[in-house]
C-alpha cells in the first residue's frame, strides 16, 4: 500500500501550469501500473476538514473534528500496487508526483489472512 501524505490544500497553491503537470503525471504513472497488473486500487481522500477523529479518553469515545491538528502533512490518499518487491513499491513511490512538491509516500505491507506480513 502507498500512502500519500501531503500538505492540505498544496495543489490550490500550484500554477495551472504546475496543476496540469501533477495531474498528467498522475495520470502516466497510473496508467504504467495499470498496463503492468501491478495497480490494484486506489482513492483520494476528502478535505481533512471533514473528518472526525475518535480517541478513547477515559475509557469513553471521544469525537473530534479533523484529523490530528499538530501535525502538517495530513494522509491524503492510497494507492494499492501487488508488486514483486518492496524495492519496487518503493520505486514507484519515489515516482509520485506529490514528493516533488513536499509531499510523503508511506509504502506499508497490507495485512492478510496469515499476518505474515508482521
Amino acid at each position: 500500500m502507498l500512502l500519500i501524505h501531503n500538505r492540505p490544500g498544496f495543489v490550490d497553491d500550484l500554477t495551472e501550469e504546475e496543476r496540469t503537470a501533477l495531474f498528467a503525471d498522475v495520470d502516466q504513472i497510473m496508467g504504467e501500473l495499470t498496463r503492468s497488473g501491478e495497480f490494484v486500487g486506489g482513492q483520494a481522500l476528502a478535505d481533512p476538514s471533514t473528518a472526525r477523529t475518535v480517541r478513547g479518553v477515559d475509557g469513553r469515545p471521544a469525537v473530534t473534528d479533523g484529523p490530528f491538528a499538530e501535525s502538517k502533512e495530513q494522509f491524503a490518499g492510497y494507492v494499492e500496487v501487488d508488486c514483486e518487491s518492496v524495492e519496487r513499491a518503493v520505486e514507484i513511490a519515489a515516482s509520485w508526483p506529490d514528493v516533488r512538491f513536499g509531499g510523503a509516500m508511506e509504502v506499508r505491507a497490507v495485512m492478510h489472512d496469515g499476518g505474515a506480513e508482521m
